[in-house]
């Protein structure tokens, strides 16, 4: 979150803090402290952790899958399978604010009923791609 607000930080961005607030109170509005935080490095929000690396998963959120039981059928494919699926779904990637000096890729798959795509940028590396957003949706007949 810091590098979307690098720009500014800290006075202008206090002084907007400081403008909502006023608002709040403009219209009778009320917070509730023990849900309020500011200057955090990492938070929890809505089942994700973000911070200054991006929007991660909640390690908590993951970890009935991660304690999941191996299938009984003694087949090393099934194994196999079984665990790659537990780590697509314990690791996904960590979102990260655009970068207006990179390109963004669009990836898209589109099929008779439904669309996906993950907008991304290459990191600085320019070796691996990176995930600003997701978005996928399922067609419906009218």
């Amino acid at each position: 979150m810091v590098i979307l607000f690098h720009d500014i930080m800290h006075k202008e961005l206090e002084v907007y803090v400081d403008d909502m607030i006023a608002k709040l109170k403009k219209f009778q509005l009320k917070l509730n402290p023990t849900k309020c935080t500011f200057e955090a490095k990492s938070e929890k929000l809505l089942g994700f952790v973000v911070s200054e690396k991006g929007i991660e998963i909640d390690p908590d959120k993951v970890k009935a899958i991660q304690q999941l039981l191996p299938p009984r059928t003694q087949k090393e494919e099934c194994q196999k399978t079984f665990d790659k699926v537990k780590h697509y779904l314990t690791n996904a990637p960590i979102l990260i604010p655009p970068n207006s000096d990179r390109p963004l890729i669009l990836n898209l798959a589109v099929f008779e009923n439904f669309i996906g795509y993950v907008l991304g940028q290459h990191d600085e590396s320019e070796r691996k791609e990176r995930a600003i957003y997701y978005l996928n949706k399922k067609f419906t007949e009218y």
